[in-house]
């Protein structure tokens, strides 16, 4: 019977996954969640607890974040090798924080509640534990739906709790067949996001218009030398059509020069803009460090603003103890020194002229709602530059999408996203796209950019609020527990 329980609790786990793009069957997430708190009540000591829920996070992440097997396809002929490792130790690892919830939750209390709010915690925890890694939080499985207007209000964190609270009160009421107050909560929080928290569609006319860039180079040519002029001058093709829009962004890394030899692309670019302010992607080298940047290029093709790669991706851009791996010949896929790359300084606003001030985030950084609250000032739109080619062309760029849509959605404002391979994208405060170039795509695209929206509470309050209500849940659990106990 142990072996059945664990055996459901790993494949509840991929279903709870078919939740996240690019399926995003809502259904199959909330009645994972909801069955794994009904059967982990079957565990008879919190060991046993500990085992279904570091199962069943191994089925979800070993499902959901399958696209991390294609970066190690590249170059798969010197690393294919660690795809399979790279899969299952993220997915152990990442589950040890469900397992460490199960546990403790179990300790506290035999009904689902407890495990709901610590999971919760849990997940506040993966976003920041060893520079964190928030990707498919669960809450993300709204994102379809109205109730994800609710970042707005509670942040990720706060949507993650509301979601395993709604579990554990199904789960209880699968027992108790007291079905009303979960379906009556539900219907709220779809109700209020939709009519309370949805704005309305925003005014575009007379708004500037950003030109999106998309060369669609694949990974695997895109440093080839047979290529990259074929991929550059695919760029400078679309920059120099006209009309001229109000701002040009390229994608990341979309030069293949280092900045400080790059002052001839940099004159091609600029005669194809033709006086249009540009925002690109370029790697740079400073005193032996190498740093994955932004820039923008004024009329003249000189750079006059810089921004430099903060939140480097683990075993990707940088590798940890880089000393020790780089005797077993592993270094950072993406890494152009064996240390790979350096950190920029953090957060910082670049000025796009009409557009107004905008909070520069590549690729990665997107994925932290906590960097964007981070800004030294509210921008009027957020930037992403990205190379999702690194991630195929099937789930990793949609959840990379799915993310940025969240960003906005809690920010209340606009995000401008151009990725190399696509989905590039203009994005409203509420999360809707305006127009978009689909994956596997070169081309470009016109859009405007719409205005932002007044500051949402959880631009103000961060993920502040969301622990504040996960330490009263935590209490009122335990007072709980205790009262019960006596």
């Amino acid at each position: 019977m142990t072996y059945l329980r664990r055996t459901t609790a790993m494949a509840l786990g991929g279903v709870f996954a078919l939740g996240q793009p690019p399926f995003d069957l809502l259904w199959a997430a909330i009645l994972a969640s909801v069955a794994v708190l009904a059967l982990v009540r079957f565990d008879l000591t919190a060991r046993s607890s500990a085992w279904t829920g570091w199962l069943f996070g191994i089925g979800y992440f070993s499902v959901s974040l399958r696209w991390i097997l294609e970066p190690f396809q590249v170059d798969a002929a010197a690393t294919g090798w660690m795809a399979p490792f790279a899969l299952v130790g993220m997915a152990a690892g990442l589950a040890l924080f469900w397992a460490g919830a199960f546990w403790l939750g179990r300790r506290l209390s035999e009904t689902p509640f407890a495990i709901a709010v610590v999971w919760a915690f849990a997940e506040l925890a993966r976003a920041y534990v060893l520079t964190g890694f928030p990707w498919g939080l669960l809450g993300y499985v709204w994102a379809s739906t109205p109730v994800v207007q609710w970042h707005s209000v509670i942040g990720p964190h706060g949507v993650t709790l509301a979601t395993v609270l709604l579990a554990a009160m199904t789960a209880q009421g699968v027992s108790n067949r007291m079905w009303l107050f979960p379906a009556g909560a539900l219907a709220c929080l779809g109700w209020f996001g939709a009519v309370a928290l949805t704005p309305a569609a925003p005014v575009l006319e007379d708004r500037p218009v950003v030109r999106l860039i998309q060369p669609n180079a694949p990974q695997h040519q895109k440093w080839d030398p047979d290529h990259i002029p074929i991929f550059f001058q695919r760029q400078v093709d679309f920059t120099a059509q006209l009309p001229a829009p109000d701002l040009i962004v390229w994608p990341e890394t979309a030069v293949p020069n280092l900045l400080h030899n790059a002052g001839p692309a940099f004159e091609v670019i600029a005669d194809a803009a033709a006086g249009t302010p540009v925002v690109l992607g370029i790697q740079r080298e400073e005193a032996g460090n190498y740093y994955n940047s932004l820039v923008t290029l004024d009329a003249e093709g000189q750079t006059d603003q810089l921004y430099d790669k903060h939140h480097l991706v683990p075993f990707g851009e940088y590798m940890p103890a880089a000393g020790l791996f780089a005797r077993f010949n592993i270094l950072g896929l993406a890494a152009r020194a064996t240390s790979g790359y350096a950190a920029g300084p953090g957060p910082r606003l670049i000025d796009l002229g009409g557009l107004g001030r905008a909070l520069p985030l590549i690729c990665y950084e997107a994925v932290f709602p906590q960097d964007v609250n981070a800004a030294p000032d509210r921008p009027d739109v957020l930037l992403q530059i990205t190379n999702d080619a690194w991630f195929g062309t099937y789930a990793g760029p949609q959840q990379h999408l799915q993310q940025a849509r969240l960003r906005a959605i809690e920010q209340g404002l606009p995000l401008i996203r151009v990725a190399n391979t696509g989905i590039s994208t203009v994005i409203d405060p509420a999360g809707r796209m305006i127009d978009q170039l689909p994956l596997g795509r070169a081309g470009f695209i016109d859009v405007p950019v719409p205005a932002a929206l007044a500051p949402t509470p959880y631009s103000i309050t961060g993920d502040w609020a969301a622990l504040v209500a996960l330490i009263v849940a935590f209490a009122a659990v335990f007072g709980l527990n205790r009262r019960a106990r006596h």
